[in-house]
């Protein structure tokens, strides 16, 4: 069975790439490699293709005779979004309907998409479960969601089938040691401290630390990019197996404040990680983490990495063996 993956070349999708070869899909990546890592391609058949050019993508469905899609190729910096909301809707909107036309003109109705737990804006109620109400405070969270609201209509009037994935804060890298967490620009926490062990930055930043939690910064739920990965790969069995389209939160349910994580890249490195405590940055809630009953319960997924340690040895691990990411 062929799955074509968008931004297969990205952090979240190579990592989704591998799992798939793993259980004897194949994969067919398309990139414009914008953001992903030629270094990233290991499995599957490559094309260097834009979603923007649209008959372009309609040759690829064509020629490799697609059954499926799993949606990541996207823009997805919380404050870009804010200052070039063009960029964002472009990428993130226009392209997904680009995509959506050519599958749908194809013939092809199983689609996987990465969406994200930004469509639900600030939090009215803790743990987030999938029914909480989608109010975005960022053009990120509104790109994501403008899609939802495509898929559903699409279910609606052509029997095309979704899973639209919620993630929380994706983390850590492939245990093998053959993919990991390479960002230009880094604005992810982890990656950011394992710079400050590297000796890459003279310390880390904490965006407050007056928050109502018991430590006074915010509180994320980390979801280790495998695992993730995984999570996909039982997405698309669901549907092969004639589920309907639904909406999953992915993550543990396990909230780890910002100092925790500090503390654990202490323990696993070794190095004191200098911090420094900054204003808060703004649309910051307190605390996001996961009810994620639906898909343990409905998917049988089951996240092998739960500790914020075991998390971060992963991610250690890669960044020290790769100090310069993929360096291409």
């Amino acid at each position: 069975m062929k799955i074509l993956v968008t931004g297969g070349a990205g952090y979240i999708g190579s990592h989704t790439v591998k799992e798939l070869s793993k259980e004897g899909y194949r994969p067919v990546i398309l990139d414009n490699l914008s953001e992903g890592h030629r270094g990233a391609l290991t499995e599957g058949s490559f094309h260097e293709v834009s979603l923007d050019d649209r008959d372009a993508v309609k040759r690829v469905v064509e020629s490799e005779g697609i059954d499926a899609a799993i949606h990541f190729a996207a823009s997805c910096y919380v404050g870009e979004s804010m200052s070039d909301p063009l960029k964002y809707y472009r990428n993130n909107s226009i392209n997904a309907l680009n995509l959506l036309e050519v599958l749908v003109e194809a013939g092809v109705r199983k689609f996987v998409f990465s969406s994200t737990c930004a469509t639900y804006g600030d939090p009215v109620k803790l743990p987030l479960d999938e029914e909480h109400p989608q109010n975005p405070v960022n053009v990120y969270g509104e790109t994501k969601l403008v899609v939802e609201r495509v898929l559903r209509a699409l279910d609606r009037s052509h029997d095309f089938r979704s899973v639209m994935l919620r993630y929380f804060n994706a983390s850590g890298a492939d245990p093998d040691g053959r993919l990991g967490e390479d960002h230009r620009p880094e604005t992810h926490l982890i990656p950011l401290v394992l710079q400050v062990a590297l000796g890459q930055r003279k310390e880390i930043g904490v965006y407050g630390d007056d928050y109502d939690t018991p430590d006074g910064t915010c509180i994320r739920d980390y979801i280790h990019v495998v695992d993730l990965a995984q999570a996909h790969v039982r997405a698309l069995r669901y549907l092969e197996n004639g589920g309907d389209s639904r909406a999953f939160n992915v993550g543990t349910g396990n909230g780890f404040s910002v100092r925790e994580v500090i503390d654990s890249a202490r323990r696993i490195t070794g190095h004191p990680i200098p911090e420094r405590v900054t204003p808060r940055r703004e649309g910051d809630p307190a605390e996001l983490v996961a009810n994620s009953t639906r898909i343990r319960s409905e998917l049988g997924w089951d996240p092998e990495f739960t500790s914020i340690d075991a998390i971060m040895k992963t991610a250690w691990e890669w960044h020290r063996a790769h100090p310069d990411g993929y360096a291409d």
